[in-house]
C-alpha cells in the first residue's frame, strides 16, 4: 500500500529499522524509472545515503552531501512517537524469557554459564514507578512530539532532567509544550535534533537552568530570541553548531543572561577574538569553553575598545568590567600562535583555570612554549591544561624560567620588558642574582647558579634494566656534552642516544634536539628529570 501522504517536505524522519538513522524528507512523489511513490530522505550523517539527490541524471532534491541522500520507500520510513511512548518503551519494558536466555558468560570449558541480575526486578519496579521518576533518558528513540494534552504531567510530574538526544523534535513550539507539561524541569538536552529557525510560541521556561543545544543547527541570533525565556538559565551547551559569528540585537556585546555561568562553544568555526569580546558584559560568567575553534589570538579590551563594545550599550543596562567573574577559560585546539595572546591571560580579573594544549604556542614540539614557561608567565592560574599547579612546581617553573632568560638575555631593559614582562619581577621575587659569568684576576669566576641536581633515567628498550642516576651538573653542560657523559655514566659506547625533559604535568617529554643548548637554556632546573632513549 502506498502512503504519499504520510510525509511532507522537511518532516523529521528515521529508518523504520534504526532510530539512530535520522533524516530530514525533502521529495515525495514519482521517480523516472521505478513504479510508486517514493521518499527522498536527506540523512544527518554523510554515508547513511546513496547519492546526492539525483539519480539517472535527473534532481528530485539537493541532499546536503554527497552521499546522504536516497529514496525510501514510506513504510520503511517512521514518523516518530510521542514522548510518552518513549518513556513507556525505555522504563515500563521488562525482560523476556527469551532475554533472559540470551544473557550468559562463557566458563573455561566454553560453556554456557547463565547470568542472573541481583536486584533486577527491584530497578525495573522503581524505574517503572512514573511518578518517581526524576531523572530520564530517552535518546534515539525517535521522538517526534510531546503527545496528548497534559499526558506527560499526569506520567511524570517529578522530572527534573530528561535527556532527548538523536530524536526528531524539530519545532521549537514542542519544546515549549514540555516544559510547560514538566513545571519540575530544571535540565533539557535536545542534542542531535535539528531545530527549526523560526523561534515561535515559545512560552516563559522559568525553571530550566540547564540546556543543551549540541548539533541542533542553532545560531547566535536565535540564542537573541531564547534568551527572553530563559530568566533563570546557568548552563548553555551550543557544541557543533558551525557558529562563526556572535551578533547581538540591540547593542555591540551580549546583554541579558543574568545567571548565566558556564557557556559551552566547542567545536564551532569562530576566528576572530573580537567575537568572543561580545561575550564581555555576561556578568555571571565564570566558564567559557572554545576549544576546538579556530581562534588565532586572545587580548584583553583596553579602554578604547570597552568604549567600542559599550557605544549601543541600551542606557537602562549597567555596564561591568569585561569578563569580570571568567574564572576558566578552555582554549584548547586553536590557532593561538604568538606571545602576546599568552601574556595577555594576566589581565582577566579572576582567571585561574586555562587550557592552552593544541596550539601552536603551547606545543614545544612546533616551537612553542614549555609547560614551566606558560606557568612562569601566567601569574594567577591554578590550572594549567588540566592539570593542578601547586606551589612547588610554581616556585621551580618561575626560577626555571628567570635563569633561562638569564642566558639569553636582550640588550636593553625596554626589550627584555617586551618579550618577558614578568621576568624582572620573578628574578627579584626569588631573589635571584646576575648569574653571567665575571672575569677576574684570577680568570673566570664560577656561576652563581652553582650546580644542578638532575636525574638521569633510562628507557630505551635495548638498553636493559639500569637504576636511574642523580647527577649534579654545571647549568652550562651542553646537551651535545649530556649525552657524552650519559655514554659513560651507563656504559653504552655503541648506542646513539636521544634525550627527553619529563616535566611535572605534561602530558609528554619534550625532546632536547638542540645539541649546542645548555641546561641553563632549555630550562632544566635542579630535581629535574631527564629520559635517556635511544635513537630508532
Amino acid at each position: 500500500m502506498e502512503q504519499n501522504s504520510c510525509f511532507i517536505l522537511g518532516q523529521r524522519v528515521h529508518s523504520s529499522t534504526d532510530p539512530r538513522r535520522v533524516g530530514t524528507v525533502q521529495y515525495v512523489g514519482n521517480v523516472e524509472g521505478y513504479s510508486g511513490t517514493w521518499v527522498g530522505v536527506d540523512w544527518d550523517n554523510e554515508g547513511d545515503g546513496k547519492h546526492d539527490g539525483s539519480i539517472n541524471g535527473v534532481r528530485y532534491f539537493q541532499a546536503g552531501s554527497q552521499k546522504s541522500g536516497s529514496f525510501v520507500r514510506a513504510q520503511n520510513l517512521s514518523p516518530g512517537i510521542s514522548l510518552l511512548q518513549a518513556l513507556n518503551l525505555r522504563y515500563k519494558s521488562h525482560s523476556t524469557k527469551e532475554d533472559e536466555d540470551e544473557m550468559y558468560v562463557l566458563s573455561a570449558s566454553n560453556k554456557r554459564v547463565s547470568v542472573q541480575l541481583l536486584g533486577k526486578h527491584k530497578i525495573e519496579d522503581k524505574l517503572s514507578r512514573f511518578e518517581e521518576l526524576k531523572s530520564a533518558s530517552i535518546s534515539y528513540l525517535g521522538v517526534s512530539s510531546p503527545g496528548g494534552p497534559a499526558e506527560i504531567r499526569a506520567a511524570v510530574p517529578n522530572l527534573k532532567e530528561l535527556d532527548l538526544t538523536g530524536n526528531l523534535i524539530s519545532d521549537w513550539k514542542d519544546v515549549g509544550t514540555i516544559c510547560e507539561q514538566l513545571p519540575q524541569l530544571v535540565a533539557l538536552n535536545l542534542s542531535n535534533n535539528l531545530m527549526i529557525q523560526n523561534i515561535t510560541q515559545l512560552p516563559l521556561l522559568k525553571g530550566i537552568r540547564v540546556l543543551v543545544l549540541n548539533n541542533t543547527g542553532i545560531k547566535w541570533s536565535q540564542v537573541e530570541i531564547l534568551k527572553h525565556s530563559l530568566p533563570v538559565i546557568e548552563e548553555l551547551h551550543m557544541m557543533e553548531n558551525n557558529i562563526s559569528t556572535i551578533k547581538p540585537t540591540s547593542s555591540s556585546a551580549v546583554q541579558g543572561f543574568n545567571s548565566l555561568r558556564l557557556l559551552n562553544l566547542k567545536d564551532n568555526c569562530i576566528a576572530e577574538w573580537d567575537e568572543i569580546l561580545k561575550l564581555s558584559q555576561l556578568k555571571s560568567l565564570e566558564q567559557l569553553y572554545l576549544n576546538k575553534n579556530k581562534l588565532t589570538s586572545i587580548f584583553y579590551p583596553d579602554n578604547n575598545k570597552i568604549q567600542e563594545l559599550l557605544s549601543n550599550h541600551e542606557s537602562c543596562e549597567e555596564s561591568y568590567l569585561p569578563f569580570q567573574n571568567l574564572r576558566c577559560l578552555l582554549l584548547g585546539s586553536n590557532n593561538v600562535s604568538d606571545l602576546a595572546s599568552i601574556d595577555s591571560l594576566n589581565s582577566f580579573p579572576k582567571l585561574i583555570d586555562i587550557r592552552l594544549s593544541d596550539n601552536p604556542i603551547a606545543d614545544p614540539g612546533r616551537g612553542g612554549l614549555s609547560r614551566f614557561v606558560l606557568i612562569a608567565r601566567l601569574a594567577k592560574i591554578e590550572m594549567l591544561n588540566g592539570s593542578e599547579i601547586s606551589g612547588r612546581e610554581r616556585k621551580e617553573s618561575e626560577i626555571r624560567y628567570v635563569r633561562s632568560v638569564m642566558s639569553k638575555l636582550p640588550d636593553t631593559p625596554e626589550e627584555i620588558k617586551r618579550l618577558h614582562p614578568r621576568f624582572v619581577g620573578l628574578k627579584n621575587f626569588h631573589g635571584i642574582e646576575d648569574e653571567r659569568p665575571s672575569v677576574g684576576a684570577a680568570g673566570p669566576q664560577k656561576m652563581a647558579s652553582g650546580l644542578l641536581s638532575v636525574t638521569l633515567k633510562c628507557v630505551g628498550p635495548s638498553i636493559g634494566e639500569k637504576l636511574p642516576l642523580t647527577k649534579k651538573l654545571p647549568a652550562t653542560t651542553t646537551v651535545g656534552k649530556l649525552k657524552v657523559l650519559c655514554e659513560s655514566f651507563f656504559k653504552l659506547k655503541f648506542l646513539k642516544l636521544k634525550l627527553f625533559l619529563q616535566e611535572e604535568g605534561s602530558p609528554l617529554p619534550m625532546l632536547l634536539d638542540d645539541e649546542m643548548a645548555s641546561l641553563m637554556d632549555i630550562g632544566v632546573g635542579t630535581e629535574s628529570t631527564i629520559l635517556v632513549d635511544e635513537e630508532s
